[in-house]
């Protein structure tokens, strides 16, 4: 052997495959758009920039994979019930989806929603997002945590994983409380609920969050697949900061809406606003809490500058 052979760097091992766009998109060759261009806008949050041709390269072949993951789950739920000689009871196979603010999860987890439901294995997908599992605005008043809605401590963890657990037991139904947007808080008498599908999506910040204690169960223990949306801190921003702009504009306005103070602000302080939430709540908790659960999923979609997806990192098996 050489010396310049035994120089050598090692290969970089990881349990990731690593897969550029143009990989990526190829492996939606022949695969029919099931969406329009309508439904596609209809789907989009707030600062978005989703078109049939994301969709079509990267949320197509990922629905379909995950479809796949899906059917092989309840294929291998079916053979282990037959082995001990019982009746199937394969339950929902269930998807986290995490993310930081602004990066535009909520509209992945919907589109996700919506094209797996097409695939014959899984047409029957329900969402639900981790905002419903917040305490209530009069609970986190009474904690001192208003200022840290987001973070791990504001949610009622432990309520979120007896919902999860209730699913994948196989209940034929199962609850979860309902956030509105507009109020900013829980609403008392109003639910989601879930009635045994194929597929449950969760959506949230802190999906991927570790256990607090090595005696307690983690959400994504019950997940079957985790999904991370990955940017850059300082495009996340930015992207934050257009979308306060378009609520200001939009949503703001609604004479209910919690944030109605700030539909009558000028450009420069709600661009000041913005940057100040973002740099005093959702960047620490980004830092702190969100981008550490990274290494945590199944799935990574790496955003680029224009929000739409460079790569993909998919855990190997």
């Amino acid at each position: 052997m050489s010396a310049a052979e035994t120089d050598a760097p090692a290969p970089s091992l990881s349990p990731y495959r690593q897969i550029d766009r143009d990989d990526w998109s190829r492996l939606a060759g022949g695969l029919p758009q099931p969406l329009t261009e309508n439904e596609i806008v209809q789907l989009r949050g707030i600062g978005d920039r989703l078109d049939p041709r994301e969709v079509a390269e990267v949320y197509l072949p990922l629905s379909r994979l995950l479809s796949l993951y899906a059917r092989a789950t309840r294929r291998l739920g079916a053979d282990t019930s037959e082995f001990l000689g019982e009746p199937d009871a394969t339950t929902p196979f269930v998807i986290g989806v995490a993310g930081s603010v602004a990066v535009g999860k909520s509209t992945i987890a919907r589109l996700l929603r919506e094209l797996m439901s097409r695939w014959p294995d899984t047409p029957r997908v329900e969402l639900v997002t981790t905002d419903g599992f917040l305490y209530p605005n009069a609970e986190l008043e009474r904690r001192g945590l208003m200022d840290r809605k987001g973070f791990p401590e504001s949610y009622d963890r432990r309520a979120l994983v007896q919902f999860l657990s209730e699913v994948k037991s196989g209940a034929e139904e199962a609850r979860a409380p309902f956030y509105s947007h507009v109020r900013y808080d829980i609403m008392p008498d109003a639910h989601v609920t879930v009635h045994r599908p194929d597929v449950v999506i969760v959506e949230g910040l802190n999906v991927l969050q570790p256990p607090p204690s090595p005696n307690e169960v983690a959400v994504s223990d019950l997940f079957d697949f985790s999904i991370y949306v990955d940017a850059d801190a300082a495009h996340i921003e930015k992207w934050y900061v257009e979308r306060f702009l378009a609520l200001r504009d939009n949503a703001f306005t609604n004479p209910t809406s919690f944030f109605r103070v700030f539909a009558d602000i000028s450009d420069e302080e709600a661009v000041e606003r913005a940057l100040g939430y973002w740099r005093e709540i959702n960047l620490p908790n980004l830092e702190e809490n969100v981008l550490p659960t990274r290494h945590r999923a199944g799935l990574v979609l790496q955003k680029g500058a224009d929000h739409t997806v460079e790569s993909v990192l998919l855990r190997k098996l």
